[in-house]
């Protein structure tokens, strides 16, 4: 069995890429260079003393700039397409390509769909008016795609990604698997890392563990920062004085040595993050019950099944959350009972949950600060003087009256601090804490791989890209989202 190249059987396209992106950079390049002569040198001017940037020097360097990104996309989707119809013939990118077909196709439904129905779908919708929005939700979708299907369904993976495979320790990608059965996968694309494992399943399995922590422990960050931030920015005094004091105090702390303190194995052993659990975890079922009860509290006969059934599925899933093997403490010493082994609906590792606890702590009093300076802003509005004047509650206001209006800076912050805590859950996997070290997270590998780096650098460099693309997709699709948002 022949070793993979990178493109194979499309190895022609190599040089027209070549072409495209030089002339790219070429173009870009003298586009910063002409921005510092002058400008009406560069451009075509009118009679009124206006100028057309799509004229003159700067103009034509624009045009050679979009043919030659235009050019440099469609060479990149031949490769795709071609990959996917010629799978491993076509190298490393085709193998890469055919078995992402379940990604492709749902980014293709996803963008068609969102498209298709855009004004209908409100700020998400407007989204789509924005390259730099649609550019970073293509980016962050891909990711979310990769690890559902890699990671949960095992449709994009080739191999265990625990396995160990004799002869493949440290091999290049493309390598030949060395015995490989009937209905096994016959190459490693990515290589092997430094136990002869697959670097490919790895990749897209460690998708999976960073998509399945760092939005939902964003998403209860938010809502202790919420739940918290309102009522200190609307009422103030004595109140806000001591939210605000624990939250500065938590701030003064930096956050890699309080995520270093709280992981560590010492006080993982005394219980310290399963308490913390408790607590923090139990804030979406009071946001929800609040929520819900402020909504309809003139319709008793609605409210209370509502909130009978709401809170009764939350309280459950919050037990099933924070127990463990029936306990919701457990220490060498002593256990606190939780909820029975059969009404346990699952388990969290307990690692993951010391690393989802870490992270909500770490990012509530930022969102807490965030929250308040907009309740604080907003209550000062006519609209919510009008609802003060109908006789509405103050939970009322702050839920549907400020909440909604201060909803534009909480999505965008929402999503950078996504790329936020991705970034952390990398730098935790890197310095060994949290996770198991046989974890395929990407700061893990990175970890992994670094001590041979300048030898192999396939298995660090494969997760160190893939890390920085995610991030990258988030703060694009945030900057999208704040260019609609102003919009409004």
């Amino acid at each position: 069995m022949e070793h993979l190249t990178w493109t194979g059987a499309l190895a022609p396209l190599n040089l027209f890429l070549a072409l495209a992106i030089g002339v790219l950079a070429i173009a870009v390049m003298a586009q910063i260079l002409v921005s510092f002569l002058s400008t009406s040198g560069a451009r075509a001017v009118y009679a009124d003393g206006t100028l057309d940037a799509n004229k003159g020097l700067s103009g034509f360097l624009g045009m050679i700039v979009q043919h030659a990104f235009v050019a440099t996309v469609g060479v990149a989707l031949l490769y795709l397409v071609a990959g996917i119809v010629m799978g491993p013939s076509a190298g490393i990118i085709g193998g890469m390509s055919r078995r992402l077909l379940p990604v492709w196709a749902a980014l293709l439904v996803t963008f068609a769909l969102s498209v298709a129905f855009k004004r209908k779908l409100g700020l998400y919708g407007k989204l789509f008016d924005s390259t730099v929005g649609m550019i970073g939700f293509g980016l962050v979708m891909f990711w979310v795609y990769a690890g559902l299907f890699g990671g949960a369904f095992d449709w994009v993976t080739t191999h265990d990604t625990l396995s160990q495979y004799s002869g493949m320790k440290n091999k290049a990608p493309g390598t030949p698997l060395r015995g490989a059965e009937d209905g096994e996968y016959m190459w490693f694309l990515l290589g092997g890392d430094n136990l002869a494992r697959d670097v490919f399943s790895r990749l897209f399995d460690g998708a999976w563990v960073v998509i399945k922590i760092a939005p939902f422990a964003t998403l209860f960050a938010f809502m202790v920062g919420i739940t918290l931030g309102l009522p200190a920015g609307y009422y103030g005094g004595r109140l806000d004085i001591f939210l605000s004091f624990l939250a500065n105090l938590i701030l003064a702390f930096p956050v890699i040595l309080l995520f270093y303190l709280l992981v560590t194995p010492e006080i993982v052993l005394t219980g310290i993050p399963n308490y913390m659990a408790l607590v923090l975890f139990v804030f979406p079922l009071v946001f929800l019950a609040i929520l819900l009860n402020s909504r309809f509290y003139t319709q008793p006969g609605f409210r209370t099944p509502l909130l009978i059934v709401v809170l009764g599925f939350g309280a459950w899933f919050y037990l099933s959350l924070v127990s463990t093997d029936g306990a919701v403490v457990s220490t060498p010493t002593y256990a606190i009972p939780g909820l029975p082994v059969f009404l346990d609906g699952f388990d969290i590792d307990p690692n993951l949950l010391v690393v989802f606890v870490s992270v909500v702590f770490v990012n509530a009093p930022t969102v807490f600060r965030i929250v308040r300076g907009l309740a604080m802003d907003i209550k000062t509005r006519d609209y919510v003087a009008a609802a003060q004047t109908r006789g509405e509650g103050p939970w009322y206001i702050m839920l549907w009256e400020i909440l909604p209006n201060a909803r534009g800076p909480l999505i965008v912050d929402f999503c950078l601090r996504i790329g936020y805590t991705t970034i952390l859950l990398g730098t935790l996997g890197f310095f060994g804490l949290g996770l198991s070290s046989e974890s395929p997270d990407w700061g893990t590998t990175i970890n992994a791989g670094r001590r041979l780096l300048s030898i192999y650098p396939h298995a660090a460099i494969a997760p160190a890209v893939s890390l920085l693309t995610l991030v990258l997709g988030l703060n694009l699709l945030a900057d999208g989202l704040r260019e609609e948002s102003l919009r409004d």
